[in-house]
């Protein structure tokens, strides 16, 4: 036990890379999903199809073989020599983009129609209206479900280890090693990410409750 507790401040090290791929892979995702959710609910059906094979070829592949994919062959194909860390990112990033895609298509169908057709009608142009009127609404609504969002990248940053990222569970593998005992250090990190995610979403609810619309409550 006391060995273990030598090598606590080792694992929390890992936190600052947790919090660089969770933070990368959402601002990614979200530059991704929301301009996503905006061609499927306003563009053509060419325009749909395509996002709808986006989001089932993301959504449906495991995370680590994107990881290998990606790492291993599509970026070495393409000659462009991205470290592990980037490459994760990048990987969270599109993956998270599918899922938040679906978050915000959601928001948007629970915006009443006739408030776009009404910013028309007073002569805004159509991405002047769905700027201007619906995306702040759907930013608002999108919060609770985009919360869980949260949660999920945070923990699929665990899984980046296998491409040797050294975050907090990669040096949690190496302590159990070192100290020849596995269960405390993997009880001590599932506690720390389980602190995070409640955290994380609790922020994120506390926020909903400041901001969010009577009336209006997003749907997937």
């Amino acid at each position: 036990m006391e060995t273990f507790l030598n090598y606590i401040p080792y694992i929390l090290m890992g936190l600052p890379m947790t919090f660089l791929l969770l933070g990368g892979g959402l601002a990614l995702g979200f530059g991704i999903g929301l301009p996503l959710a905006m061609g499927h609910v306003y563009g053509s059906t060419p325009i749909r199809r395509i996002i709808d094979f986006y989001v089932w070829f993301f959504r449906g592949t495991p995370l680590i073989v994107l990881l290998f994919l990606f790492y291993w062959g599509v970026f070495p194909a393409l000659g462009i020599p991205l470290d592990a860390v980037s490459t994760s990112i990048i990987v969270l990033g599109l993956r998270s983009g599918a899922y938040q895609s679906q978050i915000f298509r959601g928001a948007f169908r629970s915006v009443p129609e006739g408030q776009y057709i009404a910013a028309r009608a007073i002569g805004m142009g159509k991405y002047q209206a769905i700027f201007s009127i619906i995306v702040p609404q759907v930013l608002r609504i999108a919060i609770p479900p985009w919360s869980n969002e949260y949660a999920g990248v945070l923990k699929d940053t665990a899984i980046c280890f296998s491409l040797g990222v050294l975050e907090a569970l990669r040096r949690t593998s190496y302590v159990a090693i070192a100290i020849n005992e596995a269960l405390l250090p993997y009880i001590f990190v599932g506690f720390l990410y389980l602190v995070l995610t409640y955290a994380g979403t609790g922020v994120l609810n506390r926020i909903y409750e400041r901001v969010k619309i009577p009336g209006l409550v997003g749907r997937l």
